[in-house]
């Protein structure tokens, strides 16, 4: 089976990391090939050298302040091309990217099957998150394969008329990745020492959605000024996405007189969990991290008006605040005046999945029989 994996962004490779891995494990049956589209190609290579990651294929799309409609054309023309020369079997994509949509369709068009990581989830607002929602509906309608992480991501499919043999509830393989790094750290005989305020516990701010640029950013940037002057024991750590719409309003706003606040450029994913392994709390609009925190027994403040990952927030590691600086710094607060918050959620269970998903996928690709009489014919 010949199989090409694509990602373009830190989330996908972290989370498609663990799937290469387990694909190579099966040598013997699948011809691996990756390609980098480098939609986000600084962070894309901290992601790689942590999974010791190279592309077989690297199209380099990325360009400064680019737009979604010419980042698309540019993304479509490339992967047709990548297709073309390599005929994969099948093409597998994660999430809800533009590298992952257009790569959906790109193979759509050479009427290649899709296997889609990350599948189902939803808000059911097409405006947030822009354009990751529709983006990961018409993936939907796209792909042959519905890797599901959680049970509801597989209802919402099945909801929308997916037949439900297609979808498949694997959990989701950032439990994999993060299980990974820990074993790694196991074997160093710990996670090693982070330098952001030592010997304090930390507050971790990351904010990057297009949705939330401008006005919503000068918000959350205002909440964590406050939180900074009232918790002045704790160390504030903000890696700060390198889009200049991000970085402008962050560095106006923050990058001056707050002695507990450390603005630094973004952080690669080991570094990423060791500073969530010392968080008190994590306030952040991503959805990875609201997904990796849970195995820390962090709590988080998601700073969105809507998540598609509400698994957390029902299983009581997360609080969906939106946006207004009031209420983030309401939602904070409540958590980090609850002195053993931490020890609590450690005793519950991951709502994200055990660690064993890509393994699960793998299986059910080298399995499937559909597949393997498109491969003999």
């Amino acid at each position: 089976m010949k199989l090409l994996v694509v990602f373009g962004t830190r989330p996908e490779v972290i989370k498609l990391a663990p799937l290469i891995d387990e694909a190579r494990r099966h040598a013997d049956a699948i011809e691996l090939t990756v390609c980098s589209t480098g939609q986000h190609r600084e962070m894309l290579d901290q992601a790689m050298a942590v999974f010791g990651l190279r592309a077989d294929v690297e199209l380099k799309v990325m360009q400064e302040r680019q737009g979604l409609a010419g980042l698309t054309a540019r993304l479509l023309q490339g992967l047709d091309e990548v297709m073309a020369a390599h005929r994969p079997d099948v093409v597998v994509v994660q999430g809800d990217t533009t590298s992952a949509f257009a790569a959906g369709l790109a193979a759509f068009y050479r009427q290649i099957p899709v296997a889609h990581v990350e599948a189902g989830l939803r808000t059911g607002d097409l405006a947030s998150p822009f354009p990751e929602e529709l983006n990961r509906v018409l993936l939907g309608r796209l792909a042959r394969w519905h890797f599901a992480p959680t049970p509801r991501a597989a209802q919402a499919l099945r909801d929308e008329g997916v037949a439900p043999e297609r979808c498949v509830v694997t959990g989701n393989t950032v439990v994999d990745a993060i299980r990974l790094i820990r074993d790694r750290w196991a074997q160093a005989g710990g996670a090693g020492d982070e330098q952001p305020f030592a010997g304090r516990e930390l507050v971790l701010v990351t904010a990057h959605r297009r949705e939330n640029q401008g006005q919503a950013l000068r918000n959350i940037c205002a909440a964590v000024r406050q939180l900074c002057l009232q918790y002045p024991d704790l160390g504030f750590v903000f890696p700060v996405h390198l889009s200049p719409q991000v970085r402008d309003i962050v560095f106006a706003e923050l990058g001056r007189d707050i002695p507990n606040l450390r603005l630094c450029d973004p952080v690669d994913f080991e570094t990423n969990l060791r500073l969530q392994s010392r968080c008190r709390l994590i306030v952040t609009d991503s959805g990875g991290i609201q997904e990796e925190a849970p195995s820390f027994g962090v709590p988080v403040v998601v700073t969105r008006e809507h998540t598609e990952r509400s698994e957390g927030i029902e299983a009581g590691f997360a609080t969906l605040a939106g946006t207004s600086t009031e209420a983030i710094v309401r939602a904070a607060r409540t958590w980090l005046d609850q002195g053993d918050a931490r020890r609590a959620l450690a005793s519950r269970p991951n709502p994200y999945g055990d660690g064993h998903a890509a393994r699960r996928m793998v299986e059910l690709l080298l399995g499937d029989p559909e597949l393997r009489r498109d491969h003999a014919a």
